[in-house]
């Protein structure tokens, strides 16, 4: 069971992520159910497979890491409920991980359409690894695609949401490969009388335009 509201073909950046009501291993899941948190809703190809594991096994032992942010998980692939109860009972009984976060059943494709998950390319019937991460009013702020044959990195996403809460809450930006507690990059200056006092305002400063604090 999925429905999907009206929506453009293809998710965008900084615009409302598709709505949907789906059926998932917790009950029926809401886009609305998550308003006020961050979501990261993630897709893989097909239950039982090794690659998509890994995943599902990195994602649970970062749930914890992932909620401290205020941020939730969710699963989707274009399997049934009963074969999604049956991959998480057999990840638990093998690996001895709990999957703690809802899957979406998409038998309909609905969602994974929505999202742009479905890339005929690679496979016409299985969403690829597809990742979004939703911020608290539900807008899109980030999108991750990989191939069927390699796995992600879940710390990634980790570093991708606090990147993204701290950049909110300071206007800033922030570098490459940035972790908490590293400088952050100052926006640059927007006219020519800015950029003659930049150097001058008490930043770590390269040039006018690249200028670093710390928080």
């Amino acid at each position: 069971m999925s429905e999907i509201n009206a929506s453009p073909a293809f998710p965008q950046l900084n615009a409302p992520a598709p709505d949907f009501a789906a059926r998932t291993t917790h009950g029926v899941r809401k886009l609305a159910d998550y308003k006020g948190k961050w979501l990261v809703l993630f897709s893989h190809p097909a239950d039982f497979t090794p690659v998509c594991t890994t995943e599902f096994t990195a994602f649970a032992r970062h749930q914890p890491e992932f909620q401290k942010l205020n941020c939730e998980l969710l699963g989707l692939s274009i399997d049934s409920y009963y074969s999604h109860v049956a991959w998480v009972r057999n990840i638990k009984e093998k690996f001895g991980v709990e999957i703690n976060f809802p899957i979406i059943e998409d038998l309909s494709m609905n969602v994974a359409r929505a999202y742009g998950m479905i890339h005929p390319g690679a496979a016409d019937t299985s969403a690829v690894r597809a990742t979004f991460i939703i911020d608290p009013d539900g807008i899109l702020r980030a999108m991750v695609y990989y191939p069927m044959t390699n796995g992600r990195s879940i710390p990634e996403f980790l570093r991708l949401v606090a990147a993204l809460q701290t950049s909110d809450k300071n206007k800033v930006a922030t570098p490459e490969g940035w972790q908490p507690g590293d400088k952050v990059i100052v926006p640059p200056p927007q006219d020519v009388d800015a950029a003659d006092k930049r150097m001058n305002e008490g930043y770590e400063c390269t040039d006018w335009y690249f200028c670093k604090k710390s928080l």
